[in-house]
């Protein structure tokens, strides 16, 4: 069972990823915003971030040049989740350091699949 940390505005959204990951057997810890998200990887070590782009208060893109930057929390895998889905966010994202990129709206299997992938 791993740590997977989902960060996304939309409660709607949390809620809904936390469920696929809690049926795939793993621990969810949520939050709302890019700030939240680096504190709560500082304190659970997660295996895996599932983080939005598209944020109040620091986008997806600073959260995660934040958490690869920072000794701490740049080994974890992060995947962006976003409606940013053309090359050049992808790229970007890739630049900030994400591990792997999902398109909104994201399905069942491609969460799975992330988690195969980032938490064996």
């Amino acid at each position: 069972m791993a740590i997977v940390l989902v960060v996304d505005d939309a409660q709607t959204d949390r809620e809904l990823m936390a469920r696929v990951i809690t049926a795939a057997g793993h621990r969810v810890v949520l939050a709302s915003d890019g700030k939240e998200a680096i504190s709560l990887a500082k304190v659970h070590h997660p295996a895996l971030i599932f983080l939005d782009v598209v944020m109040p208060v620091m986008d997806g893109f600073a959260t995660c040049r934040n958490l690869s930057r920072d000794p701490e929390t740049s080994a974890i895998p992060v995947v962006l989740v976003t409606s940013k889905q053309s090359h050049s966010d992808v790229f970007w994202g890739k630049r900030q350091g994400a591990s792997d990129h999902i398109g909104k709206p994201w399905d069942e299997p491609r969460i799975a699949a992330m988690l195969a992938r980032y938490c064996p």
